[in-house]
């Protein structure tokens, strides 16, 4: 039986000691020039993984810009841009087993394409047109089991505690398979992230969260969200070790997230993973950035974005030029074109899709509402009063 009152034995003292390095330092293995600064936390991988994980960054560059033109030309409801942010999606979805799950925020396209997720499907869900996977429910937001990726919830944080609980489902089951889960800074003031850290640490669940720490919480700077001195710091007071890393580093972040993840699944219990990065275009395409941060502070962190950053690192290498690399981009630009060119002939979704996916034979009520619906748009096709092009 425990024994009230008495203090926290020495060893564990010095356990948290060390934990508490790991979550105030900050880790890194190639700097903003591409040089190698810690070899020890360059991933074990080949030149044909590095080049399959920049390319990853690019596809998720390309496509990025062009959802975001495509809401400026009002096809694409509302986007959340990840430009700068590529590395964290990438380097962490990356290690992942085919089995394991992703519980995405909603800014990691490169973890989309990483799961298998094509272009050409993540357009089909922007535009909600007639090849939607998700045939236009839920937000504009993606996700889909063929990929083990659950869609991304709106509210901040709300994914926390859900994922805790299925990487606690697989662990009942016995199953090796993990949970990954990305969130943002903002998410670490939400009740929802205290409550799935302390399950997590109670339970040791096998799970890896992710924290995308991109500075501002829609126009509120991580300043004023908490006061804590690292947001790394906050899963050990929950007994979840936290580890502090550059974000825009996509090496360091493999290297951090398979050991996390390998852990998990030997029965480690979970790891929180605060990436440093910064969001470099709007919070989503309804923000303007320029009402509460300065240019001039954009312009300084675009020494820091990460695709730079893995041209200069495989250039030094000897793994691409750096004349390649952006060859391969103007490549996945004309790619991109062509598919965004295919997407935008398709027709919409049919009017009475609402009425499909919910029941395997319709009730008379649903029966009668579709052909209500139907009698409707057609009486104004006949009044010339149709919004169909």
């Amino acid at each position: 039986m425990d024994i009230p009152f008495k203090p926290v034995e020495g060893s564990v003292v010095e356990e948290y000691k060390a934990l508490l390095e790991e979550a105030m330092g900050f880790k890194r293995a190639v700097d903003e020039e591409g040089r190698v600064v810690d070899e020890g936390l360059l991933p074990k991988i080949s030149e044909g993984d590095i080049i399959e994980i920049y390319t990853y960054m690019v596809r998720a560059r390309v496509i990025d810009s062009w959802l975001l033109k495509l809401q400026r030309m009002g096809k694409v409801a509302l986007h959340a841009p990840n430009k700068g942010q590529e590395a964290v999606a990438v380097g962490a979805a990356k290690p992942l087993r085919r089995d394991d799950w992703v519980f995405p925020s909603y800014r990691e396209l490169g973890a989309y394409l990483v799961r298998g997720m094509s272009e050409e499907e993540i357009l089909d869900r922007a535009l909600a047109n007639a090849d939607d996977p998700l045939k236009g429910s839920d937000f504009a937001i993606f996700g889909n089991r063929r990929y083990n990726l659950v869609p991304a919830p709106v509210p901040v944080g709300n994914q926390i505690p859900i994922s805790v609980g299925a990487a606690y489902a697989m662990k009942y089951l016995g199953r090796d398979t993990i949970t990954l889960t990305f969130f943002g800074d903002g998410a670490t003031s939400r009740g929802d992230f205290h409550a799935g850290l302390n399950f997590a640490g109670v339970f040791k669940v096998p799970a890896v969260l992710v924290i995308q720490n991109n500075q501002w919480a829609i126009s509120v700077p991580r300043a004023r969200q908490t006061a804590a001195p690292t947001l790394a710091v906050k899963g050990l007071a929950y007994g979840v070790p936290g580890i502090r890393i550059d974000g825009n580093d996509v090496m360091v972040v493999y290297k951090v997230v398979s050991d996390a993840a390998e852990k998990a699944r030997r029965g480690g219990g979970p790891t929180l993973v605060e990436a440093v990065t910064y969001r470099l275009g709007p919070h989503t395409t309804a923000d303007d950035p320029s009402r509460y941060r300065k240019s001039e502070e954009e312009k300084v962190m675009e020494r820091y974005e990460p695709l730079r950053r893995m041209r200069k690192f495989m250039d030094s290498m000897g793994i691409m030029t750096e004349k390649e690399a952006l060859a391969l981009e103007e490549e996945w630009n004309s790619r991109v074109e062509e598919i965004v060119r295919r997407v935008l002939a398709k027709p919409p979704l049919p009017e009475n899709v609402f009425f499909q996916n919910v029941y395997s034979e319709k009730p008379w009520f649903i029966l009668e509402e579709e052909r209500d619906l139907e009698e409707t748009l057609r009486t104004m096709e006949e009044l010339g009063l149709s919004y169909r092009e």
